[in-house]
Parts: structure tokens; C-alpha cells; sequence
């Protein structure tokens, strides 16, 4: 009885971190759009749009490290969200 319970409750933590994730991911990927739209807005501004161009934008520039660094966050996420999906599938198979 003990041991049921307990895997009820792993399993609820389970799947409440599954859906954290997946709602952090949607929020995440939300952000990286609207930088992605600050940028173009910025280079348009700017009329520079190579970020190697020693005239590029500042801004332009820090918003697209800041995109890429959430992108990595993403992907890591995502590499997680699915190591759970993996051992949870091999659990209940088990």
C-alpha cells in the first residue's frame, strides 16, 4: 500500500514538472519572438544589418545574445522535458 502510494505521488511530481516545463518552454519561446522582433525593428532603425558591421546597433546586438542564450535554454529544456517523457514511459512499461 505504501509503495502505491508513493508512485502516486512520484507520479504526480512527475507530471507536474512536465507541465512546468512545457509552459516554461511556450513563455520562453514567446520572449525569443518578440526579441527576434526588437532586432529587426533595431537593424531597421539602424539600416545595419551584419552583426560583424562594427556600425551594428549595440541594442541589436545584446538582444541577439539574448535570444540566443534563451534558445540554448530552450533546447535544454526540451532535452529534459523529454528524458522525463523517456523514464516515465520505461517506468509504467516496468
Amino acid at each position: 500500500m505504501k509503495t502505491q502510494r508513493y508512485f502516486e505521488m512520484e507520479s504526480e511530481n512527475v507530471r507536474r514538472e512536465v507541465a512546468q516545463i512545457r509552459t516554461l518552454i511556450v513563455d520562453l519561446d514567446r520572449v525569443v519572438q518578440i526579441l527576434a522582433s526588437d532586432i529587426a525593428t533595431e537593424e531597421e532603425r539602424s539600416r545595419v544589418f551584419d552583426r560583424a558591421d562594427p556600425a551594428y546597433s549595440i541594442l541589436a546586438r545584446t538582444l541577439a545574445a539574448r535570444r540566443d542564450n534563451l534558445k540554448i535554454t530552450i533546447a535544454a529544456l526540451e532535452q529534459r522535458l523529454e528524458d522525463i517523457l523517456v523514464a516515465l514511459s520505461e517506468a509504467l512499461a516496468a
